[in-house]
């Protein structure tokens, strides 16, 4: 496939989101919002922001959603995790986004407290599995409440039937999109739609599309999430390791081709996950036929 070519369903423009990760220092701040700012034109249908393990980021995500609902026209989806906290914490942190006036949450149970590769044991007064998250989200406002998704199983299931079991209960509580885990063999993810259909699970599931900013450190997070990397995608950034443009440019073929492919076969919406880098990512969404259009700050400041 030719990564530069365009989609043969011409003008038809996919849908896109990404995912934005709260700042640990001044520098961090300034990355990220210069990156909140090089794709806010390209009118994603939202944004999501996460959370730290253990809620360790909760304050960083709360201003940093806040400050998109101020000074954007993005429309932010907070991200949740019960791990470690009780009920009545997990409903405060609830309530304190509906006050803040968001309307979106992407709701995770969390990595096991030890880390992945632990035992996940639920808070004795908390949350046990993201199902129960999700109902109490909903109990306690009219959320649009976003959920995960595992082409290849979350690697604590005993089994992709399983796991899917457990996307449906999700969506039982009341879950109305869930974004899947990165991957890399566009197959993977038809074959687990396919199953996911098959279960009477009718939600939009969007397809993660992680571009390659560092090879080893993306091998390495597939390895831990149960995430496969292909042979041929090692055979291509082989041998870069040091060689920072050319890898930018190997990159950027590789997600253009993966995202084409997935356009070509009817796929209408994709969430990139950013890591707070915006160039390879506008540059794909370029490529598939994406382009910027006034901000809201820009509106303004021509009238």
């Amino acid at each position: 496939m030719n990564a530069f070519r365009p989609s043969r369903h011409g003008s038809r423009r996919p849908r896109v989101s990404f995912e934005f990760f709260p700042p640990k220092n001044e520098e961090m701040e300034v990355n990220l919002w210069d990156s909140v700012r090089r794709l806010e034109p390209l009118g994603p249908a939202f944004v999501s922001v996460t959370y730290g393990a253990g809620g360790s980021t909760r304050e960083r995500t709360h201003n940093t959603v806040k400050r998109m609902i101020d000074e954007t026209g993005l429309k932010p989806a907070a991200h949740l995790t019960c791990v470690s906290a009780s009920c009545a914490e997990v409903d405060e942190v609830i309530r304190s986004y509906w006050a803040a006036g968001v309307r979106h949450i992407v709701a995770l149970r969390g990595d096991p407290a030890g880390g992945l590769g632990t035992p996940y044991e639920p808070h004795p007064q908390g949350y046990h599995q993201t199902s129960d998250l999700v109902e109490g989200i909903r109990r306690i406002g009219e959320f649009e409440v976003t959920v995960s998704a595992y082409p290849e199983k979350h690697p604590e299931a005993a089994s992709l039937d399983a796991d899917i079991d457990a996307l449906k209960k999700k969506v039982d509580a009341g879950a109305t999109r869930a974004i899947t885990q990165f991957f890399f063999d566009n197959d993977v993810y038809f074959r687990y739609l396919d199953k996911v259909r098959a279960s009477g699970i009718d939600i939009p599931i969007l397809p993660g599309i992680v571009p390659v900013q560092n090879f080893k450190q993306t091998a390495g997070f597939a390895r831990r999430t149960g995430a496969s990397v292909p042979q041929w995608l090692a055979d291509r950034f082989e041998g870069l390791e040091d060689d920072p443009a050319t890898r930018r440019l190997v990159a950027a073929a590789v997600c253009a081709e993966q995202v084409l492919d997935l356009i070509d076969r009817g796929v209408s919406d994709l969430h990139f996950y950013t890591m707070n880098k915006a160039d390879l990512v506008y540059a794909i969404c370029h490529l598939v036929g994406l382009k910027p259009e006034k901000t809201q700050a820009q509106q303004v400041a021509a009238e």
